[in-house]
């Protein structure tokens, strides 16, 4: 079977034909020729057009390798006089889209790829450089942003992430309908303008977008709290438990550690030494040391314990399936805490009665909708990150993101190359 034959069941362009494709210095070369007859497409306005002329040197597009050799479509533009537009312009081709020199077909293979491997990688493996496959990627996200739907979308998860050193943070906001998970927008900092910033882009991109909300879950940051009071008021705000006991192992070490430095201080043997995780860790995670010393430590009167016991008393909060009597039991538990001495709880206390609608709405919603998809995505987030070694540039993160976590479409093509 000859390489035209191939093409041609792959890659048949109407108007166009292969006309030989021949081997030079470790190269495929293939040419291509408009058919007799046929009128080139105007660039700028897509209608068909004359012949003005041809431009006078061939343009190389490079394509998919083929065993390891670059294999190249060569083509001697036409320049199209499009009376539409009332100049001449050069045609458009069906296997290259704009001025770029690759084929579609070769950037969706990249892109496809750079979700497996680091751009890098992939870049070194097909005899490319770096750019060509962060344009690639950019251009299959591009496309998907354009064709995506946004009319199902009804619940959303809202949360910052960390990208860079010194406290640089990103705020992600995921589609988390129990049918259909993903990223749908990624903006600079956590401040208030910027979770304006996704609403208004989706007001633009999807008319009636924030009236179709019903349920947002987020953490307590105030700026994302207002925000979502301000756009869509009138969803339902669930605060889910990962946020929420994500302060009570905060309080808890902060006890712990006070304590260690205040026996210390006094001379007293060192009883809270290495006992952090076994503090943290939920009980059915320890080892089999780590509970033999949990154990040993429960037996002791200490602030550290008490809190400890506290926290492990809250956890049957999340069991119960009634709102009513889950804020029953919220109530009766902040009252204990806040006649106890321990402040880093008394704290948390005042946090749960002030946000208690918030948290009292994940039972409200059958325990339907929380942040662990958002948590899950973000682990994936992290991911990309550190298979790229970090990205220099926000933009081009914010491509490879999308391009991971954004289930995008992607366009079609007779054949699939991957």
């Amino acid at each position: 079977m000859r390489l035209k034959t191939v093409l041609n069941r792959c890659l048949r362009f109407k108007g166009f034909v292969y006309r030989k494709a021949e081997f030079s210095d470790q190269t495929i070369m293939v040419r291509i020729e408009a058919r007799e007859g046929s009128s080139p497409m105007c660039s700028e306005c897509g209608r068909a057009g004359a012949v003005y002329d041809h431009e006078r040197n061939l343009r190389a597009f490079e394509h998919i390798p083929i065993w390891g050799f670059p294999v190249f479509f060569i083509y001697r533009m036409r320049r199209v006089d499009c009376r539409l537009c009332g100049r001449v312009i050069v045609e458009r081709v069906p296997w290259a889209t704009g001025k770029h020199h690759t084929t579609d077909v070769y950037r969706c293979f990249l892109a496809n790829w750079g979700k497996v491997l680091a751009w890098q990688e992939v870049a070194r493996r097909f005899r490319t450089c770096w750019q060509t496959v962060f344009r690639s990627v950019q251009y299959v996200v591009q496309f998907g942003l354009q064709h995506r739907r946004l009319d199902d979308v009804q619940a959303l998860g809202i949360d910052e992430l960390a990208w860079q050193k010194g406290h640089e943070y990103v705020t992600a906001v995921y589609q988390i309908d129990p049918d259909h998970q993903r990223l749908l927008w990624i903006g600079q900092e956590r401040r208030e303008r910027t979770l304006r910033g996704f609403f208004s882009a989706m007001e633009l991109e999807s008319p009636g977008f924030c009236q179709r909300i019903r349920v947002v879950c987020s953490d307590m940051w105030r700026a994302y709290r207002n925000v979502i009071r301000e756009r869509i008021g009138h969803a339902v705000h669930v605060l889910d438990r990962f946020h929420i006991m994500q302060h009570f192992g905060k309080a808890l070490d902060q006890i712990r550690a006070e304590e260690a430095r205040r026996l210390h201080s006094r001379g007293q043997q060192p009883l809270l030494k290495r006992t952090r995780w076994c503090l943290l860790k939920r009980p059915e995670h320890l080892s089999d040391p780590q509970r033999a010393r949990l154990g040993d430590l429960l037996r002791l009167n200490l602030r550290t314990t008490r809190a400890y016991l506290l926290k492990e008393q809250f956890q049957l909060f999340w069991q119960y399936r009634s709102a009513f009597w889950a804020g029953r039991f919220l109530e009766t538990w902040c009252r204990h805490v806040m006649r106890s001495r321990l402040r880093p709880l008394k704290r948390i206390a005042q946090m749960l009665r002030s946000h208690r609608e918030e948290i009292l709405n994940w039972f409200r919603l059958k325990k339907a909708f929380s942040s662990a998809i958002v948590e899950a995505s973000n682990n994936k987030f992290k991911l990309t990150l550190r298979k790229a070694f970090g990205f220099r540039s926000f933009d081009v993160m914010q491509v490879a993101v999308l391009h991971q976590l954004g289930d995008l479409p992607e366009p079609h093509f007779a054949h699939e190359f991957w």
